[in-house]
């Protein structure tokens, strides 16, 4: 796979490194002269150029791109590569860094933004995870609505002991995995859940609000078949 990163900073290379491990085809491009051919990335092509400049992106062989990652830590300027690179090239895939929260509204479809990362935010829900067992954290949003919700099971929780298939998430509510003991792990509807899981659930924007409701300790109650639900709250 051929990916473009702009923005040749800490953010940038790390993702290089990342990448170039997993042997893609890497090019950094970045308009400081300092950043360009740092060694700390070896493997990876270079580009001393302005990525918010069409003739940039065209002598980089955007046409035959793959995927364009905006990392730079200027949002404006990771909106302009992203829209150009959709728009004027054609790239199949365009993932955007969001340095300030209060811009996250712009990185859509409209500006070309496949996928948005938003640094706060990662950073924020990490911190949340870590100190917030029992409540609902988001990890990611996804385009159009949906989020990734992160919940680390209380010790207490009746949600320990239940199997996955006998708990009534919301309608657009899926488990996705979770993480036991430090290792991830794809449940089936047989698995039961234990406490201080770490459950990964992908939900539609008008489920996140029931979603965290449900999960609110000391909400849940058995039904006389043994279920576990979020229809049965006391």
């Amino acid at each position: 796979m051929r990916v473009l990163i702009a923005g040749a900073g800490s953010v940038g290379r790390s993702i290089a490194r990342e990448l170039l491990a997993g042997g893609h085809d890497v090019l950094l491009v970045d308009r400081n002269p300092e950043n360009v051919g740092r060694a700390s990335v070896p493997g990876a092509r270079w580009l001393l150029a302005d990525a918010c400049e069409i003739g940039s992106l065209s002598g980089a062989g955007l046409e035959a791109t793959d995927v364009v990652v905006a990392a730079t830590g200027d949002d404006k300027a990771n909106l302009v590569v992203s829209l150009l690179a959709k728009t004027e090239f054609g790239v199949p895939r365009t993932v955007a860094r969001v340095n300030n929260p209060k811009n996250e509204w712009m990185f859509d479809e409209a500006w070309g933004v496949d996928v948005m990362v938003s640094t706060p935010r990662l950073m924020t829900a990490l911190v949340e995870e870590a100190v917030a067992v029992g409540d609902v954290v988001e990890v990611f949003s996804f385009r159009g609505g949906a989020k990734m919700l992160g919940y680390t099971i209380p010790d207490a929780s009746p949600l320990a002991g239940s199997a996955v298939g006998g708990i009534s998430w919301p309608p657009d509510t899926v488990l996705v995995g979770l993480v036991r003991g430090g290792r991830p792990l794809a449940p089936t509807e047989d698995d039961a859940l234990e406490a201080r899981d770490e459950l990964l659930l992908l939900a539609g924007d008008e489920d996140e609000e029931e979603l965290r409701e449900m999960l609110t300790p000391g909400r849940w109650q058995r039904d006389p078949a043994g279920h576990t639900g979020g229809a049965e709250l006391v």
